[in-house]
């Protein structure tokens, strides 16, 4: 079973947060919170790798330039 330890809640006008031991801390500026039933659960936001990320955007619709428009066509190169 996991470590279990007492926080103290701090009640800043209509806010409360929970102090979090060094122990207890997690990766980045910004968790998930949830609850379930009586319980909060913080889970850390997992960082999408590029393909991951990639994956989330829209498809491109326009039409891309021809680079080689214009262009003298290549020629082998012997050595």
């Amino acid at each position: 079973m996991s470590e279990i330890k007492r926080v103290q809640l701090v009640r800043t006008g209509p806010v409360q947060t929970v102090e979090i031991p060094p122990e207890f801390a997690m990766p980045g500026d910004a968790v998930l919170m949830h609850r379930e039933g009586e319980r909060l659960i913080i889970e850390p936001i997992k960082k999408l790798g590029l393909l991951e990320w990639l994956a989330t955007l829209d498809p491109i619709e326009e039409e891309f330039p021809d680079v080689d428009e214009g262009m003298l066509p290549l020629r082998d190169i012997n050595l």
